[in-house]
């Protein structure tokens, strides 16, 4: 895909990796609708990035605002060409901790927000004449359980699978779907649990040149899962 004049929706784009995300896909030419709950970080993203980013006050997890953004931003003239599911937080603690408040908050935003905005985007880009790319982004919490994240597991193991099946439904309708599988990212997803972030940790830009990568290559050619990892994720300070 040339991204060049693409319209690209990023959800979580008001920081972490959302930004650097937007940050290159702009950088590459395309038109970016960064989502996120908090217009004032939004608007801080667009003094940061031009134009081309346009802020969006949203919460993924509220389907009926969703529906009325998606009805009211897009038409036959103006259709999607790429989406990034990159909203989603983790709430950590053993499970007889784990509030249900705090399972149904990650659930609501890390999988049902990820349906709720696919399910109206993908028949815009059904009707899109050239091929389009969704990008999901998982964790490796995705692939492997480990104590005290279990709501976070349970939400990046279903992001798998629906992933996976949609993929496989889609995969005629020349729209890619991909999911990305980061390890542990020098953001501020961390500091809600007490831990340091760290040099040794992936960093933004990078996994973001990663997601353009995927983008960029050629129509008929899908990488569907990748997982990312630091080499030696160890603190050196430590």
């Amino acid at each position: 895909m040339n991204l060049q004049d693409k319209i690209a929706i990023v959800t979580g784009a008001s920081s972490g990796i959302g930004i650097a995300f937007s940050q290159k896909l702009i950088e590459k030419g395309a038109l970016v609708y960064g989502l996120a709950r908090r217009l004032n970080h939004l608007n801080e993203v667009k003094e940061k990035l031009g134009d081309r980013f346009i802020p969006v006050q949203m919460d993924v997890s509220r389907y009926d605002d969703i529906q009325d953004w998606v009805k009211s931003q897009f038409s036959e003239d103006h259709l999607p060409d790429i989406l990034i599911n990159n909203a989603g937080l983790g709430i950590f603690g053993n499970v007889e901790d784990l509030g249900v408040d705090d399972w149904n908050t990650m659930m609501n935003t890390n999988l049902n927000g990820v349906f709720y905005l696919t399910r109206e985007i993908v028949p815009l880009m059904k009707g899109n004449p050239d091929h389009c790319h969704i990008i999901n982004i998982a964790s490796v919490a995705g692939l492997l359980g480990n104590p005290q994240i279990s709501g976070y597991n349970a939400t990046k193991f279903g992001l798998r699978g629906f992933s996976e099946a949609l993929f496989k439904e889609l995969r005629f309708d020349k729209i890619k779907v991909t999911t990305m599988f980061p390890g542990s990212i020098a953001t501020h997803f961390f500091d809600q649990t007490g831990t340091d972030t760290h040099s040794n940790m992936l960093q933004p830009l990078d996994v973001a040149d990663t997601m353009i990568h995927l983008l960029e290559t050629p129509d008929n050619f899908l990488v569907n899962e990748i997982a990312l990892r630091p080499l030696n994720p160890k603190n050196p300070d430590e």
